[in-house]
């Protein structure tokens, strides 16, 4: 019995790990863990959502394969016909199930690191080419190199994300329209686009123009504003010539009861989610603050719920282990092309920080 050649050779995708494995870990309890290594909403859920999620009628039947009501909340959200919108088990399945839907074997994909990892790790698991642009030392795309990789490669997509993980760069609107008048299909993830601006990234968004455009898709989360990452939920907007193959594609349930349940009613009370959105940019330009104090890090400007630092003239896989284990805080430590001694850090509480930062500066 033989699996599938290219899955021999594929390097696991490393997940960050749960609150109880980190409890048994370190041997304290969930309570005095401080986690921000996932760039996770620290808030959670909304009280409202925890109610509902309580009181669901039907757990115990099968979900809309559809998932009509909480694409019409979608729909009611974004400004987009509800025709343009497919929900998902989180984004990562809709950037599994485009792959599934576009590759042949040996078919390419273009991705800009450092950035997301599941681009890279979906292409190589649906044996792929996955074709890198190394991005600028400022974290902006290289688009010299980014115009000769498509005429030399014809990617079938493009995954760019915007704000990008892990930095919080924005891709600039001109540089935005550059790539779309390229001949691919540009993915554009917006997974952290609600803490971009004063509208829950609604000034920066291009959903709403997957409408009027036939290369473009838009994916979104609630993991990160919403605080339903344990639930995962996400969606995307998608080309209305691509619909027809992506329903059929799909797996049926692929969006669980309780998870639709969360998403719609976070989308009826959006005012309150903004203002937990508005509590963690507040904290994120005080953590920056925070972090630039600090005489070994070099933290870069963001705009998204995390910030990248650039750890000087110390060990940075050192300072993340003495955070969990003698303090712990749990943070994300890099150490590969363009984020050699780089560690980010989500925005967390008032408290978070305030403790986050003592450790840091007696860690000095």
């Amino acid at each position: 019995m033989k699996i599938r050649k290219h899955l021999e050779s594929l390097p696991p995708y490393t997940p960050i790990e749960p609150f109880e494995v980190l409890s048994e870990r370190i041997g304290r309890s969930p309570s005095e863990i401080i986690k921000l290594d996932a760039n996770e909403n620290p808030y959670g859920p909304l009280p409202v959502v925890r109610e509902a999620l309580a009181n669901m009628e039907f757990p115990h039947i099968y979900p809309d394969p559809e998932s009509r009501a909480l694409r019409k909340s979608l729909s009611q959200f974004t400004g987009m016909d509800e025709e343009y919108l497919l929900a998902g088990q989180g984004a990562d399945e809709l950037i599994d199930l485009l792959m599934r839907v576009f590759l042949d074997p040996e078919d390419c994909i273009l991705s800009c690191p450092p950035t997301f990892g599941m681009y890279s790790f979906d292409g190589e698991l649906n044996a792929a080419r996955v074709i890198e642009v190394p991005r600028n030392a400022d974290f902006s795309l290289d688009m010299d190199a980014i115009r000769k990789a498509v005429e030399m490669y014809q990617p079938k997509l493009f995954f760019v994300t915007s704000p990008n993980n892990p930095d919080g760069s924005v891709i600039p609107p001109e540089t935005m329209d550059e790539l779309l008048s390229l001949p691919t299909m540009i993915v554009l993830d917006e997974a952290y686009i609600e803490f971009a601006d004063d509208a829950l990234g609604a000034k920066l968004s291009r959903i709403r123009e997957v409408s009027e455009r036939e290369n473009l898709v838009v994916l979104r989360t609630f993991s990160k504003w919403a605080g339903l990452a344990g639930l995962r939920v996400g969606y995307g907007a998608f080309p209305k010539w691509l619909m027809p193959t992506l329903w059929k594609s799909k797996q049926p349930y692929n969006v669980n009861v309780a998870a639709s349940v969360a998403a719609q009613v976070s989308l009826e009370h959006v005012d309150e989610l903004k203002k937990i959105v508005e509590l963690l940019k507040t904290e994120r330009e005080r953590l920056y603050k925070e972090l630039r104090d600090i005489p070994y890090l070099k933290p870069y400007p963001t705009r998204s719920n995390f910030i990248l630092c650039q750890v000087i003239d110390k060990d940075a896989s050192q300072l993340k282990k003495d955070l969990s284990e003698k303090h712990g805080i749990f943070i994300r430590y890099f150490n590969k092309p363009g984020l050699r001694d780089c560690i980010r850090i989500s925005v967390g509480r008032p408290q978070d920080t305030d403790y986050l930062a003592d450790c840091l500066r007696r860690s000095g």
